[in-house]
């Protein structure tokens, strides 16, 4: 099924896009995605073949990206805050054929068009325009609005989308299709498998905020997009259309549990009845807040890029099982392995693997080799997490196999102290990580971002550690930040705060 023609058959006036003051209906959406459909065939994209979105949150955003699916191609969003060396290698590494460029990033691509011989078109979707690109406005205006070329079918289209690099150069995770059957329990399991007004508050290039506004549009719901976060301005947007769901990061969620108690109560927020969050261990403290303020609507999902959403919290069980994102998601079966590869008992930590299944990746693209490091045999597969399941099946993160720090021959687990420092009321966030120790191999340091405005002391932040975490596991010392660097999907990069204090070291451990 053509979910798009679809929804503009049965409600054609219904809003699909919201952006600002722009609303694009069911029946103009179809329009304009057929034509663009249509023009991106006439240049000679065909079904497999990628085409990179490089682009803030906006309506051609989305129009392209659906536009490509219909002609049976694959999307594939491009992170903004790489450097034009960084774009340069995904442009080559992905054999895109048509890139479509954001006002903001068109002089990037300028810059690095002469290093991407391959890509066959440029496409603007904003204002600018430029001698070497088509203009998305003249391609939809020139396009075909009869029915797209391909049928979807019961699928949503392939995906690609590139990792994070954390280990070396970013991998493009690579699903040839994504079907329809597989996703509906899962997106049951939220309450999402109906129609929504949904919140794109993290930008779409980030797998989970893409992969739940187009989820929206398969139950002919309405998206409403953010082009950047802003906390109070995504109150504005949930009071003003009446928002359902959203999904956020920790980090924004966070940020809207620090706005001023004066400034949340401006808006009625009763209508949101799914939060989703992910992409990162969410402390405590900010699932108490947000649960305060919103009530029992939040829901946290693990997952990755690769393995798609393995686990399920639902709200009722976020204050009875602190720490835990939750159990097998519905037609997905985990198990935490030792270091010999055998299943370990309920309590005990290991590496979390995932049974393969219809939600999962297919490889990383061109790179055979690190598709088989994800492998563990008998079709499980991992993305490197630590983790331990209770006696009643629930799954608790302790940290990437990376981050864990080894200090004398003990593991300590970053995420469980990062929740108790979040706990102190000066900190605004803490990333934990190990430092090289000549007697212990590793010691703990945590890096700290102070409130604004608060007075904090190293000395103060380890005393109240200790009162509340085995000596073990207590800072050693702490260093104060005025901003942690993260990416524009909100994930800090603790590599960046840990790399000075290992550079010139041939060992890591």
């Amino acid at each position: 099924m053509d979910a798009i023609a679809a929804h503009a058959a049965a409600t054609p006036q219904t809003p699909a896009i919201v952006e600002g003051d722009r609303v694009l209906t069911w029946a103009a959406f179809l329009d304009a995605r057929n034509r663009l459909a249509h023009a991106l065939a006439g240049l000679g994209l065909r079904a497999g073949e990628h085409l990179i979105v490089y682009a803030h949150n906006s309506t051609a955003y989305m129009l392209t990206g659906a536009a490509a699916r219909a002609v049976g191609a694959i999307a594939v969003p491009m992170n903004h805050r790489l450097t034009p060396d960084e774009v340069a290698y995904i442009l080559d590494d992905s054999d895109a054929a048509i890139v479509c460029v954001g006002d903001q990033f068109v002089a990037t691509a300028e810059a690095v068009r002469a290093r991407a011989p391959r890509v066959r078109h440029w496409v603007t979707l904003g204002h600018e325009r430029r001698p070497w690109a088509r203009a998305i406005a003249d391609l939809i205006a020139a396009g075909d609005p009869r029915g797209v070329p391909v049928e979807t079918g019961g699928s949503v289209g392939g995906s690609m989308i590139y990792t994070a690099g954390t280990t070396g150069k970013p991998k493009g995770a690579r699903r040839r299709v994504v079907d329809q059957r597989a996703l509906l329990p899962r997106l049951a399991a939220f309450d999402l498998a109906r129609p929504h007004v949904h919140l794109a508050a993290g930008p779409l290039y980030h797998s989970a905020p893409g992969a739940f506004a187009t989820y929206t549009h398969v139950f002919g719901g309405t998206v409403v997009l953010m082009p950047k976060f802003d906390a109070e301005g995504a109150l504005a947007l949930i009071a003003r259309h009446r928002v359902s769901s959203t999904f956020m990061a920790p980090i924004l969620l966070k940020r809207i549990a620090d706005l001023p108690a004066d400034v949340r109560t401006r808006y009625d927020v009763s209508s949101m009845q799914v939060i989703v969050v992910a992409a990162a261990p969410c402390p405590m403290k900010v699932k108490e807040d947000i649960l305060a303020y919103f009530g029992p609507v939040l829901y946290e999902f693990y997952g990755s890029t690769e393995l798609g959403m393995n686990t399920l919290l639902r709200p009722e069980d976020v204050l009875r099982k602190p720490g835990s994102c939750g159990r097998a998601m519905p037609g997905t079966e985990l198990a935490v392995l030792g270091a010999d590869g055998a299943p370990l008992p309920a309590g005990e930590p290991g590496e979390l693997v995932v049974r393969r299944y219809d939600g999962v990746f297919d490889e990383y693209y061109k790179k055979a080799e690190a598709t088989a490091q994800t492998e563990r045999g008998d079709g499980w597969l991992s993305v490197g997490d630590v983790a331990w399941i209770d006696a009643d099946g629930f799954v608790y993160i302790c940290d990437r196999l990376r981050d864990m720090v080894i200090s004398g021959g003990v593991n300590i687990y970053p995420a469980e102290i990062e929740d108790v420092l979040h706990r102190h009321p000066a900190v605004q966030d803490v990333a934990v990580f190990g430092v090289p120790d000549d007697t212990w191999g590793e010691r703990v340091h945590a890096a700290v971002q102070p409130r604004p405005g608060s007075t904090v002391t190293a000395e103060e932040l380890i005393r109240f550690a200790r009162e509340r975490l085995g000596d073990y596991k207590i800072p050693r010392e702490v260093s104060f930040h005025d901003v942690f660097p993260r990416d524009a999907a909100g994930k800090l990069l603790k590599r960046v705060l840990r790399e000075p204090y290992w550079a010139g070291r041939a060992s890591r451990v």
